[in-house]
């Protein structure tokens, strides 16, 4: 896998590609930038690129509207969004627009070389990734007349993990229950918050986009 590292703080951007190094993953380049960053990305197309969403200029969100752009620019390429604080208003921004191939974790995560691995091949593969600390986060802002609160406690921990971009078999692992029965649960899931059910839409996002938004 090869991948591109932007982050305008050199130590942690010269120790992410460290610890990639050392895990096997195929660094390209890294860059300060976003500017940088979109020229390294049409130059070395690589499988996914790593952005800080605070850079230069403004350190406010330059990082995730590189993001976006590559995703839509060079759809080939993966984007994993790192950030030091939980903003779950940029997760819904990444998302929304194009989920598939989109990542958003927090930078505590990364000192866990074997979580940003996971991260990076699932986001490679087409997965989405959200930060657990941001579902949990949303989860617990809970509206009146929500409709999750129509879904009984195990079909929210399902729906929960669907929002992290957990696969049916990494959920059935994770709460020690059939595969099949997940299948049932995120079935029972779609039906209650009445989602579609057509070859046009993506019923696993649109559940984990109501679950974020309520």
């Amino acid at each position: 896998m090869r991948v591109i590292v932007a982050d305008d703080a050199m130590l942690m951007r010269d120790g992410l590609a460290r610890l990639l190094h050392d895990a096997g993953v195929e660094v390209v380049a890294t860059v300060a930038d976003a500017e940088e960053l979109r020229s390294a990305v049409a130059l070395r197309a690589p499988d996914v690129a790593i952005v800080d969403i605070r850079m230069p200029p403004t350190h406010t969100d330059e990082g995730l509207v590189a993001a976006q752009r590559i995703r839509a620019e060079h759809p080939g390429t993966a984007v994993l969004v790192l950030s030091q604080h939980l903003v779950p208003e940029y997760a819904m921004r990444l998302l929304e627009e194009q989920p598939d191939g989109c990542g958003y974790l927090l930078k505590d995560r990364v000192g866990d070389i074997a979580v940003l691995v996971d991260a990076l091949r699932r986001v490679a593969a087409g997965e989405t990734v959200v930060d657990p600390g941001i579902v949990s986060t949303l989860f617990a802002r809970r509206r009146r007349n929500d409709p999750i609160e129509s879904l009984t406690a195990r079909e929210k921990e399902v729906l929960e993990l669907v929002a992290e971009g957990r696969s049916n078999s990494a959920i059935a692992g994770q709460l020690f229950i059939a595969e099949r029965t997940v299948e049932s649960h995120i079935q029972h899931v779609f039906d209650k918050l009445g989602l579609p059910d057509d070859r046009s839409t993506n019923r696993r996002v649109l559940a984990a986009l109501t679950a974020l938004r309520s």
